[in-house]
């Protein structure tokens, strides 16, 4: 039996754009002629994989089926929730469809994760397929690459040399326990769930048995037409608003963990975004977007809706004007060396991977007092994001008028 692939789309982006009304859904955001939730659609075109179901809101609908065209996706079935009730009853809505068989596997996914490996991925979906049964839940972790206080964290026992049982999970800690986590072995939790239709009913009924029958009479007494299903509002706004996590994973034992390890995100941040077109630096760069300054240089890599994307280089001894912007605010990632930056009346020295965030109007600049080049990513945010937004107030190439 074919995999079902679930794909969640509820979310607002808020995070990435937490001072500005014109925010984007993360899912649909173009990072250079690509987009989280196409390479989601990407990801389930394999033929492991059964047609889509889309769990989202109203909001979503146009662009949703727009992207279902582009990649030619003609059979699918959208589920609209008419008001957010978190990934709980998400989940069960979707695996109450009448078409889903009792013991069809369900990958839940959701719709802004990036996976840079995804035959890699596929494969080990199909594999952990086989071990599914009407009890159990598999969850995918993620070998983590550096202490992120943006992530869950789970740790494993050994059952058997295929399966790994969960024993234990930890909420996004701060950076110090992060670090003590990784060193005793921990996964990232991913949010990626497989597990089978009847183990899904199985463990709702046992642990959130008034969630499953609000969810039940909501999605019976939906509305269908043309591959949408409008659930319930009456019912469906009774169900209390909770993550799968808390609902379920929390209170059953049968929780299993498949560790990968390859380059996993879900874009979640600035320096997270930062660092992917670091990564992948090399199909973004271009000659021509390249600029040189006394203090060094600068390449603009991408240039998105409200943000750019920066790579800078500050020479040894190099030092930008001390300067400040109307119309953007900046998140800086430490790639390489220690630069000191002036922010307002403070003075700070960043290693590598640190970041820092310089609000819209705030006097900063860069130093680099080493002897070893200094490295940044930026990511510029606003309305405008050109040169002519600098105001200087000192420079030691005599840039002020």
């Amino acid at each position: 039996m074919k995999i079902r692939p679930v794909i969640l789309c509820g979310g607002a982006g808020t995070r990435l754009w937490p001072r500005t009304k014109s925010y984007q859904a993360k899912q649909f955001i173009n990072f250079g002629n690509w987009t989280l939730f196409g390479k989601t659609i990407e990801r389930i075109k394999s033929p492991y994989f059964d047609y889509p179901i889309i769990s989202t809101n109203k909001k979503y609908l146009k662009e949703i089926k727009r992207y279902l065209k582009k990649y030619k996706v003609s059979k699918y079935k959208i589920i609209l929730e008419p008001l957010k009730r978190n990934t709980g009853p998400a989940i069960l809505s979707t695996s109450l469809m009448r078409e889903i068989p009792q013991q069809q596997p369900m990958l839940f996914l959701s719709s802004d994760h990036l996976i840079e490996k995804p035959k890699t991925f596929n494969k080990v979906i199909k594999k952990t397929a086989k071990l599914l049964s009407d009890k159990n839940i598999f969850i995918f972790g993620i070998k983590p690459t550096n202490p992120s206080d943006q992530y869950g964290y789970f740790f494993t026992k050994n059952i058997s040399k295929k399966l790994e049982k969960v024993k234990k999970f930890t909420e996004k800690p701060n950076i110090q326990k992060a670090k003590k986590i990784i060193r005793s072995g921990g996964y990232w939790n991913s949010g990626i769930f497989l597990l089978r239709k009847d183990s899904i009913i199985f463990n709702y009924k046992k642990h959130q048995p008034k969630m499953y029958k609000s969810c039940k009479i909501a999605v019976s007494k939906s509305k269908f037409k043309n591959k949408i299903c409008l659930l319930n509002k009456r019912y469906f706004s009774n169900i209390s608003i909770k993550s799968f996590d808390h609902a379920i994973l929390e209170k059953t034992k049968n929780i299993y963990a498949v560790k990968l390890d390859l380059a996993w995100s879900d874009l979640g941040s600035w320096k997270e975004i930062c660092l992917m077109y670091n990564r992948n630096k090399l199909k973004y760069f271009n000659k021509k977007n390249t600029f040189y300054r006394p203090w060094g240089k600068y390449t603009n890599l991408f240039n998105g809706k409200n943000f750019l994307i920066k790579e800078i280089h500050v020479n040894p001894k190099g030092i930008l004007s001390l300067q400040k912007h109307f119309h953007r605010s900046e998140h800086w990632v430490i790639i390489k060396g220690k630069p000191l930056i002036n922010l307002n009346k403070k003075l700070l020295i960043k290693k590598e991977n640190e970041t820092i965030y310089i609000p819209k109007g705030s006097v900063h600049r860069i130093s680099n007092p080493n002897n070893k080049p200094v490295k940044i990513i930026e990511a510029q945010l606003g309305s405008i994001l050109k040169e002519s937004d600098i105001v200087r107030f000192e420079d030691v190439y005599g840039r002020v008028s």
